[in-house]
């Protein structure tokens, strides 16, 4: 049986192909009345427009793409599911891509959004050289990770995030701390927290130790490892500000099967707020997680990416209040703050959910 095309639908409405054309790309007044006519030969008919040709002649495909290191990690598993439903509410379609570290892979992946014609691409991997990214002419947003002058990126800001957490360790009392972080030999916006860290436990001369891991920073694997070798160079340590929550998950791990207790031997901060952390023990208050608003930032700066136009940067910030006299807190209030490329000066503020969060336990 041949396919129906759009002539039959066109001959069943009693209008003209031209007519169904826009009704099907909504272009030029049609009435409603005809509107119905041709939505109705559709359905009887059971008529399925050509996406691809109607993509070639609106020369868009209401398609993104999203590149994560892995959905396995649960930070990136909660960012995809947030781009995906905000994507849809923008009428956006998207195909994940998981680079896993593997540099053909990602290459492999970035040809195929390229061939496929997206719209636009988020960028939440590492593995690729710059040049691969700069040379694609499309639309580009970058997560935690800024590679050029003109091409935006949202993070949260992570050197505020760091300082807040290191501080509010040694307020309560740790004398000396630690921060398992990821390898600060990537070139990575959230290398700020260690520096942070560190700078804030020198000017207030307290002792510290800062653990890596290796390259494969979201291989949940090794941070047992990390936080076993911690505590057996370490023992003395206080406080520990963990890279994530799920580090944080496993130093609450290890810590029970050592028998240090929480927070009464050690103080635990976490970041990110993924939603896995609200199964822990001691558990937390609940806090809005970072996901949703910065998501919202992709797609609102991927529609407004053109050539030559205002390029903008968004980093949140935010401040933390202690609910309880455990040792448990959380962000109270988080203000996203607009920059203008790296100046990083703000140029507007406004009230919101920022894009990243932390918890202490």
């Amino acid at each position: 049986m041949a396919a129906v095309t759009i002539k039959d639908v066109a001959k069943r409405a009693g209008v003209t192909v031209t007519t169904v054309s826009r009704v099907l790309n909504n272009r030029g007044y049609i009435s409603e009345a005809t509107r119905e006519k041709v939505y109705r030969a559709m359905k009887e008919l059971n008529y399925q427009p050509n996406e691809i040709a109607r993509s070639l002649l609106r020369r868009r495909t209401n398609i993104l793409g999203i590149i994560l290191p892995t959905v396995a990690h649960p930070f990136f598993s909660e960012l995809a599911f947030f781009i995906e439903y905000y994507a849809y509410e923008y009428g956006y379609k998207v195909m994940l891509c998981n680079s896993q570290l593997d540099q053909k892979k990602e290459k492999e992946y970035v040809e195929m959004l390229r061939a496929n014609q997206v719209d636009g691409i988020i960028m939440a991997s590492h593995t690729l050289e710059v040049d691969e990214y700069l040379s694609l002419k499309l639309p580009l947003v970058t997560f935690d990770r800024q590679i050029a002058p003109d091409i935006p990126f949202v993070s949260s800001d992570n050197y505020l995030g760091g300082t807040l957490a290191t501080n509010l360790l040694i307020d309560r009392g740790c004398r000396k701390i630690a921060h398992i972080c990821g390898n600060l030999r990537l070139n990575m916006l959230a290398n700020q927290r260690n520096r942070a860290f560190v700078a804030t436990a020198q000017a207030r001369k307290v002792e510290y130790v800062t653990v890596e891991t290796d390259l494969n920073v979201f291989d949940m694997r090794q941070y047992d490892t990390l936080v076993l070798r911690l505590f057996e160079e370490h023992p003395d340590v206080e406080g520990i500000f963990a890279g994530s929550d799920v580090i944080a998950a496993s130093v609450m791990k290890i810590c029970h099967q050592r028998k240090k207790r929480i927070p009464e031997d050690i103080k635990v901060v976490g970041y990110d707020d993924v939603s896995i952390a609200s199964f822990l023990t001691p558990q937390l208050s609940p806090t809005r997680p970072l996901i949703s608003s910065a998501t919202t930032k992709h797609l609102e700066h991927g529609k407004g990416c053109t050539k030559g136009a205002p390029v903008h940067t968004y980093v949140f910030a935010y401040e933390a209040q202690i609910v309880d006299d455990v040792g448990m807190a959380w962000h109270c209030a988080e203000l996203p703050c607009v920059f203008d490329n790296t100046d990083l000066v703000p140029t507007a503020t406004g009230g919101g959910t920022a894009a990243k969060s932390w918890r202490t336990w």
